[in-house]
């Protein structure tokens, strides 16, 4: 199995350098992960005490960020170096307060893992919730170099525990320890003889209870809300964004502000959006030469960074992605501020969506019909509202408290 994967990396390796020339965000990994080596070595020294934290993309980045800062704290004097490997966390977070070198992941050939832990040498390896990369994993057991996995969720249909999944289970047990994010995941772990395991519980809970703790405030949102209802659509995707055209265009609730934020920001398809809406909008480009701000019904975000601080608006949150095969977004995000929810139907792998809906804080939509009916019961009854969104945040209170269990069990 393992000379199988070591034979699937490299043909992986060669594919996406085949398509990186029509593609801009293989292209960037691939560009990415020649300056690597280069960058580590311009950067560490033989002197240097160093952590290494690994995340796959940007949400698991968010995920982990409560561990890194307090990471950051007790080990002031170590560098730090964080590696990625989608573009989407790189290019987003290759500056940031928390890490001294961000690179992106070399390709997973033994002869790369060997190469980037003769340069890093870390004290200490932090994977966030999944990402598993044998050959790393591997070379860094065998140094005996330590390692543990935090966030983790496990589904019984996963190699790991198929018995075509040797290789990757064998990955596992390169962690001193594991932690889950509930009892299911402990059993699957506990069922290949997999010991060292806590649940903890989800990090992402500790990372959105701390932005109540930040400035959220946000001066042009204010002007455009203008102390009206708001729909904050978050992380949106086509198809959720053409039942919002379709709800602004033929909404009886005039006096009711929406902003939507897309996941996919290119021109083209912001200026495709705002063609399609009928009721005065505005860009947040065009926010500074704008003096009818609060005047528009909606606001169009064409930017990045700034969603979870939208979220403070909202009186109702729409989240993207569960409607298409894409994967629904931060739902924690919008929940933390005591709002209301509601998504598409392709939630199944996201228990923080399973909760929230059996709670009674979230809905889940299929079709324009039932959008526009929880839409329209969400705007018109604010008990019903408050008390939903009251239900979110509940949830997150009780489920926060993973970083502490997991930093007691490193400063042991």
């Amino acid at each position: 199995m393992s000379f199988l994967y070591n034979i699937g990396i490299r043909l992986a390796g060669f594919g996406l350098k085949c398509l990186s020339p029509f593609n801009d965000k293989i292209n960037k990994g691939v560009t990415g992960r020649r300056k690597t080596f280069k960058s580590l070595k311009s950067n560490l020294n033989s002197e240097h005490k160093t952590l290494w934290f690994h995340c796959a993309s940007l949400g698991e980045y968010e995920q982990g960020l409560p561990i890194f800062k307090e990471l950051k704290t007790l080990c002031f004097d170590y560098k730090i170096v964080l590696s990625f490997f989608s573009p989407s966390g790189f290019e987003i977070q290759k500056v940031n307060p928390i890490t001294d070198i961000v690179v992106y992941l070399p390709l997973d050939t033994k002869n790369n893992a060997k190469k980037f832990l003769d340069i890093v040498k870390p004290e200490l390896t932090v994977f966030v919730k999944y990402d598993i990369w044998p050959n790393l994993l591997n070379e860094l057991r065998k140094r005996q170099l330590r390692a543990i996995l935090v966030s983790a969720s496990f589904r019984k249909n996963q190699p790991y525990f198929k018995f075509y999944g040797n290789t990757l289970k064998k990955a596992l047990f390169s962690f001193e320890h594991i932690f889950t994010q509930n009892e299911s995941s402990k059993l699957l772990l506990e069922s290949i003889n997999y010991n060292k395991v806590s649940v903890s519980g989800d990090t992402r809970f500790d990372r959105v209870t701390a932005q109540l703790d930040q400035d959220n405030t946000l001066g042009f949102v204010e002007e455009f809300k203008n102390n009206r209802l708001c729909v904050v659509a978050g992380s949106t995707w086509p198809e959720g964004e053409a039942f919002f055209v379709d709800y602004i265009n033929n909404t009886k609730h005039n006096n009711t502000k929406f902003i939507i934020a897309p996941h996919n920001i290119k021109a083209n398809q912001i200026n495709n959006l705002k063609s399609r809406i009928n009721v005065p909008t505005v860009l947040f480009s065009e926010k500074e030469n704008n003096n009818k701000l609060k005047d528009a019904q909606v606001l169009i975000v064409d930017t990045i960074g700034i969603l979870s601080k939208i979220y403070n608006y909202a009186d109702i949150a729409y989240v993207g992605g569960a409607l298409g095969n894409t994967g629904l977004h931060n739902t924690l995000e919008p929940a933390v501020f005591g709002v209301p929810i509601i998504i598409g139907g392709n939630h199944m792998k996201f228990p923080e969506a399973k909760a929230m809906l059996d709670k009674g804080g979230m809905f889940s939509i299929l079709n324009l019909s039932s959008f526009i009916s929880i839409l329209d019961k969400l705007i018109e009854n604010s008990d019903f509202r408050k008390k939903s969104g009251s239900k979110n945040l509940e949830y997150i209170k009780e489920n926060k408290g993973a970083t502490i269990q997991i930093m007691n069990y490193l400063r042991k």
